[in-house]
């Protein structure tokens, strides 16, 4: 840890002396009336590829928002993660986004902030100060690492008056938005998805890799599931989920770890099958159309109910499949 920070503070110190790289990066952009965006956790992937998306110039539903500061801690005790935080940092630098040594520094000199932190168990704690500045935040999946902590941040958000959006990338697959939202398959009357389910011991386990699937789940067939049963195999998960008007959705989660994202909606008009993985441009854009409109395309209704499915799924697994009801979940979490 300790060769770690010292790179992010020599990195930091050379913050002003841009390479002729970076400055050639950042003299495509013109200064006048953008939205200064602040990233809080270069301890993923996720925080360089959606700067350097969000930074095209050539891409117009991007203009007026730009990614500046950013601070890099970041999970410390996740090793997989707090052990990229060097490289990103450094990716980071080199698309000319300023990395400073304090989280208070990143939130007073943005606009808008990104907690992107890749450890959810940090996130209330980061996104506390963020609420007492009244900016707009992005929190990059997870919410937060337990059911309390996820429904606490947006209590908060809402006393604080505080947009808050979060969401897998996965939401926006093409074919899962025109299920939902241009009637690709008439009415929705079942769906099912499936991505990779790798865990970390200290989140509820399907919030670190299995949101992703689940965010399939309820883009297709949104919100009302009211009870669900998790049957555990040895290479799969198996969710089975059902929702208020009847209908029956279902997410699996491969345990050996492929990358494969995707899942299939069935309706009153056909059957859509929906993926693969195509890159986060969906998300960064709504991102972007969040900070200028200040409200989040995802409800929080919505998200709230599918990181309660999660959490009712960890329930039903530690009770060998039982059926569990989303209203007690949430009941004992409060």
């Amino acid at each position: 840890m300790t060769d770690r920070r010292e790179f992010i503070k020599r990195s930091v110190m050379a913050g002003a002396g841009l390479t002729a790289g970076r400055l050639a990066f950042a003299k495509s952009y013109p200064q006048g009336n953008e939205l200064k965006v602040g990233l809080i956790g270069l301890d993923t992937s996720h925080s360089p590829a959606f700067t350097k998306l969000i930074n095209d110039p050539q891409n117009p539903a991007m203009q007026g928002v730009r990614v500046t500061l950013a601070y890099p801690y970041g999970s410390k005790r996740i090793e997989s993660s707090a052990s990229r935080i060097p490289q990103y940092t450094k990716e980071i630098q080199e698309l000319g986004v300023v990395v400073v040594d304090s989280l208070q520094k990143v939130i007073d000199s943005s606009d808008v902030l990104m907690l992107m932190t890749n450890d959810g168990t940090m996130h209330l704690g980061q996104i506390m100060p963020v609420f007492k500045s009244g900016k707009p935040v992005y929190v990059d999946k997870p919410v937060a690492a337990r059911l309390p902590e996820v429904m606490k941040i947006y209590e908060l958000a809402k006393q604080h008056n505080v947009p808050v959006f979060s969401s897998s990338g996965l939401r926006y697959l093409d074919g899962a938005q025109k299920v939902r939202y241009h009637n690709a398959v008439g009415r929705v009357t079942g769906a099912e998805a499936y991505s990779p389910q790798k865990t970390e011991p200290s989140h509820t386990d399907l919030y670190w890799y299995g949101i992703h699937g689940v965010e399939i789940l309820y883009t297709l067939m949104g919100t009302g599931c009211t009870e669900i049963k998790r049957i555990t195999g040895t290479e799969q998960d198996l969710v089975i989920g059902k929702w208020n008007d009847g209908r029956i959705g279902t997410y699996k989660g491969d345990l050996s770890g492929r990358q494969n994202y995707g899942g299939t909606a069935f309706g009153t008009d056909g059957v859509l099958p929906v993926g693969p993985f195509d890159g986060y441009r969906g998300l960064t854009e709504k991102i972007v159309s969040f900070f200028k409109e200040r409200k989040s395309p995802v409800d929080e209704t919505e998200t709230i109910e599918l990181y309660t499915f999660m959490e009712a799924a960890d329930v039903s697994k530690k009770r060998k499949g039982e059926w569990v009801r989303l209203e007690e979940v949430v009941s004992s979490n409060r």
